[in-house]
């Protein structure tokens, strides 16, 4: 097939049968299996010559079944991801998902996730078993792609600012130690007198950082709160951490004890509902001892339904004690997200940074926070980057 033709196939698929004339028809059965699976979805009434493609899925359970194994077939997993998202948000199929039959051919991932966690309260018991399978399946994958760069972020950070100018023998960075001390260099010796040692303390075995994870589960962060609630399982299970999280909408859930399993961390959460920012911010100021040493992250597009003024107040009084504050807009990677910009820029203008930022950076963000350096800075170079 040549280019063109190729060209004109993909115009085809894309316009529906109304475009044939102009691109000609789709020879191969597999072609035409394509089509009608696309014209199931995208087509009022299925293929139908002079109309543009619309939402139009019949919403029974066994053609559902046919379809979402159809597309499994004839398209990459990417564009099926994207197909599904789409049924769901634009035929409301949400109540057909829990159906177990269904889930078993769907193809997970972070989206279907936060459908099914909003779904949660409705699940009946057949479902269950298999919607935790499914969260389970896109946990591993979130766990695997976050985990170990997270980890080394974290420990390279910790490590870091455990650095002491008065090493023991043994804890002296000798590289470091080298570039430290070039200016010294005495070529008759064709050596480096070292006037200042670069070392590392001797790794503690206690808590050296407390971070406090408080995510918005409002139904608009459904992305953000599977993404923080790995996020806060990975962090859990590292020693020189005290990690807490916290979810909330109009009330506040502390789901620290369920860190181990982050499957139990996310059927934990009840996606939708009101926002009372402040309530949760007031809560995990109860969970910081150390506020020098403790870092606090929140996760929420910020549209406030409790107290405005108070939650401003409480964040700043957060930030004047010690504590290294950071606001996420949103934690993923949805593109730019919706979120209130008058609070937002109210918290810049207290010092506390508020931006999104995806997943592969947030390990990144982490090990600058950690070693308290400039989150503002690192943010917009992060913009810059981004566009």
């Amino acid at each position: 097939m040549s280019d063109d033709d190729q060209r004109l196939r993909r115009w085809r698929l894309m316009l529906g049968e109304s475009a044939e004339e102009s691109t000609g028809g789709l020879g191969q059965p597999g072609e035409r299996r394509m089509d009608a699976a696309l014209a199931a979805l995208y087509d009022s009434s299925g293929p139908s010559k002079g109309r543009r493609r619309s939402a139009g899925l019949g919403a029974s359970a066994p053609s559902v079944a046919r379809w979402l194994g159809d597309i499994r077939t004839y398209f990459p997993s990417t564009v099926v991801q994207v197909m599904q998202k789409d049924a769901i948000d634009r035929l409301g199929l949400a109540q057909l998902l829990l159906e177990p039959e269904l889930l078993d051919a769907v193809e997970p991932d972070v989206h279907l996730v936060g459908t099914l966690l909003s779904l949660n309260q409705v699940m009946p018991e057949a479902s269950k078993a298999t919607a935790r399978m499914v969260v389970g399946k896109v946990v591993r994958e979130v766990e695997e792609r976050i985990a170990r760069k997270t980890k080394a972020a974290v420990t390279g950070a910790l490590n870091r600012t455990a650095r002491t100018s008065n090493p023991k023998l043994r804890d002296i960075d000798w590289d470091r130690t080298i570039r430290a001390n070039l200016s010294h260099y005495l070529p008759e010796y064709r050596t480096v007198v070292p006037e200042r040692l670069v070392g590392y303390g001797r790794k503690s075995k206690s808590v050296q950082r407390d971070v406090v994870l408080a995510i918005d589960q409002s139904g608009s962060m459904a992305s953000s709160v599977v993404y923080a609630s790995v996020f806060g399982a990975v962090l859990a299970s590292m020693q020189a951490l005290k990690t807490s999280l916290v979810v909330f909408d109009t009330a506040v859930v502390d789901l620290t004890d369920k860190l181990s399993d982050p499957v139990d961390v996310l059927f934990g959460t009840q996606l939708g509902g009101g926002t009372d920012i402040n309530r949760a911010i007031a809560y995990s100021q109860s969970l910081i001892s150390r506020p020098a040493e403790s870092m606090f992250v929140l996760v929420s597009d910020l549209y406030e339904g409790g107290i405005r003024n108070e939650m401003l107040r409480r964040m700043a009084a957060m930030k004047h004690s010690g504590v290294q504050v950071v606001v996420l807009l949103a934690l993923s990677d949805d593109g730019a997200p919706s979120f209130d910009h008058d609070n937002a820029a109210a918290l810049s203008a207290l010092g506390i940074p508020a931006f999104a930022c995806t997943p592969d950076k947030f390990p990144e963000l982490l090990a600058v926070a950690l070693e308290r350096g400039d989150v503002s800075a690192w943010a917009d170079q992060l913009t810059l980057e981004q566009h």
